[in-house]
């Protein structure tokens, strides 16, 4: 698994944070998402799907390993 961040999409709302802190940060500025693990283990999948299908922005960006 691969997940990718659009910053300019981000609107801070902090559901990926919530669900896979492991995985995603804000910034303490503004609260746009930080991408703390691009690759992450597979302990963090199921997590990361459902972070990237419940940002109200789409801007979290999955690709699953082929």
């Amino acid at each position: 698994m691969k997940v990718t961040v659009d910053e300019d999409k981000c609107c801070g709302a902090g559901q990926c944070v919530l669900l896979a802190p492991e995985v995603f940060d804000q910034r303490e500025e503004d609260g746009i998402v930080l991408l703390l693990d691009a690759e992450p283990g597979p302990d963090q999948h199921a997590l990361v799907r459902e972070a990237a299908a419940v940002c109200p922005a789409a801007a979290i960006e999955v690709t699953e390993d082929a």
